[in-house]
């Protein structure tokens, strides 16, 4: 059997580190660089999770989105988000029609496996909040009846970060549904160069050159394989007491709620699983931090006018809490013997490092 259909068979049995690299492969396909995105993105999928893109106009925010819908095989629709879209536009509305004298249910473009909000922050905060029911509920209510959303479902937001006019900021009951945050940057010069190549070979590259490569039933079975990644008693009190520290810090006004807790527990099971592991280490909930808690945060007004990011504030968390011991990350009957304990060990060393154990891409 060769290497590619043993992949692709791991891919069907709902295998969440196959299923990861398939997506990454075939995404890697049209873009270059962009491998942490993939990863959160397939972690929100695998969680239930939604994820905010923040980047300057032109890093293939939305394209990656699309891209990233068409190789998990699911439907997408995208909302490009402006001062004058209303609440309706979004969930949907009922139409009179006069010649039968009833009301018909127009359902809006929220109805999707993936939806895109693209500049989520260009849209007054009512029409945001028609996201809020979506993003946590998994329906929508139009006309006082309640439909549910197509399964799995999963809102990608992007935004511009430089643009200060005509944008309104997200309020914090928004942010706090996103699961992760992420930042796509400029590439750098090799990665740009990469690009100009592929395209230079293929002018007419985009999303309609990718091709489905995970289906439905492998994405539920990879939720459950990887809802069942072990957590250990003292990884589950770093974490907690890293969302804790959150909420101390002298530069926070308000911390990350009981959600970010639960997003990030969940969040580093897929990371774990990503990597081929059944326990998560201190390194998956380190890896985290930012893409869970910096956006979650609201500073104090002197933090603010000293220009102190939410990204710092996380940074001086982790240099703050203690990491588990060694021996702490993994279940003692969770790991056979021949040596698989003391490469547990050392993975989940690290002190702080941030070192990286693991599955090999």
């Amino acid at each position: 059997m060769s290497e590619n259909d043993s992949r692709a068979d791991d891919t069907r049995t709902g295998d969440p580190a196959a299923i990861h690299d398939a997506l990454r492969a075939e995404i890697d396909r049209v873009l270059v660089g962009n491998d942490d995105a993939v990863e959160l993105l397939t972690t929100a999928l695998l969680t239930r999770g939604h994820l905010l893109l923040e980047g300057v106009p032109g890093v293939a925010k939305t394209t990656l989105a699309n891209l990233f819908a068409r190789a998990s095989g699911l439907e997408y629709n995208r909302i490009q988000m402006t001062p004058d879209v209303l609440p309706a536009d979004i969930t949907g509305t009922e139409i009179y029609r006069k010649n039968r004298e009833t009301f018909e249910l127009r359902r809006g473009p929220v109805f999707a496996n993936v939806v895109v909000a693209d500049e989520i922050n260009r849209a007054t905060p009512k029409t945001q909040s028609a996201l809020l029911e979506a993003m946590q509920e998994r329906q929508v209510t139009i006309g006082g009846e309640t439909l549910e959303l197509p399964q799995p479902f999963m809102v990608i937001a992007t935004q511009n970060p430089i643009e200060m006019e005509g944008v309104f900021e997200l309020p914090e009951a928004q942010r706090d549904r996103f699961q992760f945050k992420h930042r796509i940057d400029l590439p750098d010069e090799a990665g740009e160069r990469a690009l100009v190549d592929r395209f230079d070979d293929d002018p007419r590259l985009g999303p309609t050159a990718i091709e489905q490569v995970v289906d439905r039933e492998a994405i539920r079975t990879a939720r459950e394989r990887a809802a069942a990644v072990y957590v250990a008693g003292p990884v589950k009190d770093y974490l907690v007491d890293l969302v804790a520290a959150t909420r101390e810090h002298p530069d926070v006004t308000h911390g990350a709620s009981p959600r970010a807790t639960l997003a990030y527990l969940d969040g580093a099971k897929v990371r774990a699983a990503i990597r081929g592991r059944e326990y998560v280490i201190p390194d998956d909930v380190k890896a985290l931090a930012e893409p869970v808690l910096a956006h979650r945060l609201v500073l104090t007004a002197d933090a603010e006018l000293s220009d102190t990011a939410s990204a710092e504030v996380v940074a001086d968390v982790l240099e703050s809490v203690d990491v588990p011991a060694a021996d702490a990350a993994v279940e003692p009957t969770a790991v056979s013997d021949g040596g698989g304990a003391n490469d547990a060990n050392r993975s989940a060393s690290g002190g702080g490092t941030g070192g990286e154990d693991g599955r090999q891409s």
